[in-house]
């Protein structure tokens, strides 16, 4: 698809991950604006923008994935010089927001990293944010400027359909991924279940119990991120001895850290479907981990926002 760009566009990426942000430079055909990242011998972040920005709509591409605190300075830092350099907006596409799983106070004298980040961004110079799957969707409201937040169950379902799995069912790996599940049970005409885990009282094992019928069915667990895979593999462990023909895994943020390539690897998963809102290392790609690219539908949302088209058909 050609995109119409104009003159004042530019879009610029940081180091978090720079495949990404060429396949989008492709998908708009346009080329990467020209920066710099170095750094101080005592590790400081040095960025320099090696191209005119005064007055430009200005797109920067960077997620906040692993090293994070180094991403998000980068990310500080870059914004910083856009707003010096005379920038007319500065639209921050953050396909994987971090921090983000600390988005309440759940005990006394707990952060909200969530708000912190979104205030960093706001002080820093950024007028809009481009990103994919919130941990939680109260987040946008964190942000006093336009906040659009893009779905990965489309991309998802998408590769469910086209694998034309039969007698199929959505499992949530636990109650809070009920309202995911159902979206993506709703795109694939599918029911709905969910791995329900309570302890009834301090000290004691935790009970398990499956509620949905997955006798015989390719069950498909979904969450929104996988950091150390223990709950999708014993997720999916649990539900192939309780009679499930196949399991099957998807994310939208494959964050991977740790054991989760080896526990992956080890457990009842058949295939973990992720995509690549976050850059997944070549030593982190095994045979059972299928990566679908997230760039044409960030294209699409950018060159939506540049030409001041309504967004909304990309949500649908």
């Amino acid at each position: 698809m050609a995109y119409q760009l104009g003159e004042k566009f530019k879009l610029f990426t940081l180091n978090s991950n720079p495949e990404l942000a060429q396949e989008i430079a492709d998908e708009l055909g346009c080329k990467l604006g020209k920066s710099s990242i170095n750094h101080f011998s005592d590790g400081e972040v040095q960025i320099h923008i090696e191209e005119s920005v005064r007055g430009k709509e200005v797109y920067l591409i960077q997620s906040t994935s692993q090293p994070g605190n180094e991403h998000v300075m980068e990310l500080l830092i870059m914004i910083d010089a856009l707003k010096r350099a005379s920038a007319e907006t500065i639209n921050v596409v953050m396909p994987y927001y971090g921090y983000a799983r600390q988005d309440r106070k759940a005990s006394s004298r707990e952060p909200i990293t969530a708000k912190l980040v979104a205030n960093m961004l706001a002080k820093a110079g950024a007028t809009h944010i481009i990103t994919m799957d919130l941990h939680a969707p109260q987040i946008q409201g964190f942000f006093n400027m336009p906040v659009d937040q893009l779905l990965g169950e489309k991309i998802l379902s998408k590769h469910f359909l086209d694998k034309g799995l039969e007698d199929a069912i959505v499992v949530a790996p636990d109650n809070g991924g009920l309202g995911r599940a159902r979206k993506l049970a709703s795109h694939l005409d599918v029911p709905i279940g969910f791995i329900d885990k309570r302890r009834m009282q301090s000290g004691e094992p935790e009970t398990v119990n499956i509620v949905g019928d997955i006798e015989g069915k390719n069950v498909i667990i979904i969450v929104d991120i996988i950091d150390t895979a223990k709950t999708i593999s014993l997720a999916a462990n649990v539900l192939v001895e309780n009679g499930a023909k196949a399991v099957y895994a998807c994310c939208t943020h494959a964050v991977l850290s740790g054991q989760a390539v080896q526990r992956i690897e080890e457990s009842a998963v058949t295939e973990l479907v992720v995509t690549n809102t976050i850059r997944v290392p070549k030593e982190k790609q095994t045979p059972k981990i299928t990566i679908l690219s997230v760039a044409p539908l960030l294209a699409e949302a950018i060159e939506h926002v540049h030409n001041e088209k309504p967004v909304t058909p990309l949500f649908e």
